[in-house]
């Protein structure tokens, strides 16, 4: 199983690709590679993500299943004052990370390997945002959602986005057993954007 995304330390090769891009008014250069997620470019569900993600000034966000970092690094571009954690279980994803968050600048950031959220200490986000790893399963994905929901403030904001036929209505379904307020933002090509609240 180590040659998937979401495997530890991928032995994929490497194939190391410069891709420059735009997201919400920011050029980004970012490094991708064999191994990680989508390296050929960044996914579509990605950008109908970074496109409807909401972030208030000073934010505290946390990016769980970050690859090579284009939603965690665009919000810590759209918050210069908040800081945004970003995690991954992929060693190769987090050095790659990394390693965009410097090419780019971007000082505002914390990056570090995790499986899930089980390294993360913090329970005073604002915002966590995912685009779940669909093919490691329902129960990884379920799993983002219930630790997620922990780590959040109160008022504080999951984003998801998941395709339809990969199982959007059940992951609302979770989320709405969850959370008190579950919110479809947007629907694109199939991709859904859900919004889930923790409130009192």
């Amino acid at each position: 199983m180590s040659n998937h995304y979401y495997s530890d330390k991928p032995q994929t090769a490497h194939d190391r690709k410069t891709t420059e891009v735009v997201l919400r008014g920011y050029s980004l250069r970012l490094v991708t590679d064999a191994g990680v997620f989508s390296k050929n470019g960044i996914d579509y569900g990605s950008r109908v993500l970074i496109d409807a993600m909401e972030l208030q000034s000073g934010a505290q966000v946390l990016d769980v299943g970050c690859g090579y970092g284009p939603i965690g690094l665009t919000a810590a571009k759209l918050v210069p004052d908040g800081h945004v954690t970003m995690i991954d279980i992929n060693e190769r994803a987090v050095e790659l990370s990394r390693e965009n968050a410097k090419e780019n600048g971007i000082s505002n950031v914390t990056i570090m390997q995790s499986n899930l959220l089980t390294g993360i200490k913090r329970h005073d986000f604002d915002v966590i945002l995912t685009n779940p790893p669909i093919r490691a399963g329902k129960e990884t994905v379920h799993a983002i959602f219930e630790q997620s929901y922990h780590h959040l403030k109160t008022g504080g904001t999951l984003w998801i986005v998941i395709q339809k036929k990969q199982g959007a209505p059940s992951a609302k379904a979770k989320l709405e057993s969850l959370f008190t307020r579950v919110e479809e933002v947007t629907k694109d090509k199939g991709y859904r954007i859900f919004k889930a609240v923790k409130e009192e």
